[in-house]
């Protein structure tokens, strides 16, 4: 099996531009300070990944531009690796910062909460079912536990058929409207935390409930990957 990675005296040959006088026996020095730790070949010798190869550039020029000592780069690269990011482009920051989050494109913008229902949509129930790609069957059961609810009119408004599309698309997995009444439940109580905060005006409402479903997004992706 043919080895991956670069030897020692590859490494040298690769920061010694950069960095004339390095050694062996620095590199080796590193290494056995854990500040690198290189894959061994079948017969022992060092590899080193591409990534060893950086490493080894930022702990160089940490001591050489900003005179950290051994701990202090120790610190920062385990910064590194648990996900914080470097302050500038070449890899050297005196503090390592947390990345800035973005936006999760799961979680509906401002604007769209915002934005007026669909209110001029009325739908019977079997229009509904149809155009959820449900069952008759499966909007009643919506219906008797409260997700989705028709108007004085008796029918239905868009926002019921976005939560029976939701629905359809659950129930071909098995999940019936019975194991949704959670949601409901859920739901209300993220709606009554939101009608409690006071507002300076109306704008608000929208902010406070992308906010409350961003964190609703996020308790669920880590509870299901944890």
């Amino acid at each position: 099996m043919a080895q991956h990675g670069l030897t020692i005296s590859a490494v040298l040959k690769t920061l010694r531009e950069e960095f004339p006088d390095l050694s062996v026996s620095k590199v080796r020095f590193l290494d056995a300070q854990g500040l690198v730790s290189p894959k061994r070949s079948d017969s022992g010798y060092r590899r080193y990944s591409d990534e060893d190869v950086e490493r080894l550039r930022f702990v160089l020029r940490a001591q050489r531009d900003r005179f950290w000592p051994l701990k202090v780069i120790r610190e920062a690269l385990d910064a590194y690796d648990r996900g914080l990011t470097p302050q500038d482009a070449d890899f050297v920051s005196a503090v390592p910062s947390v990345p800035t989050p973005t936006a999760d494109p799961d979680v509906p913008d401002v604007e769209t909460l915002a934005a007026d229902a669909n209110e001029t949509l009325s739908l019977t129930r079997e229009e509904l079912a149809r155009g959820a790609g449900g069952t008759d069957a499966l909007i009643a059961e919506l219906e008797t536990f409260g997700l989705v609810r028709p108007g004085a009119d008796g029918h239905f408004d868009g926002e019921a058929l976005a939560v029976a599309t939701a629905a359809a698309a659950l129930a071909e997995f098995g999940v019936q409207g019975r194991h949704l009444r959670p949601f409901r439940l859920a739901a209300d109580r993220e709606i009554g935390l939101v009608e409690q905060v006071p507002l300076r005006d109306e704008s608000q409402r929208a902010v406070i409930a992308q906010r409350c479903l961003a964190l609703h997004v996020a308790l669920v992706k880590a509870g299901l990957r944890h």
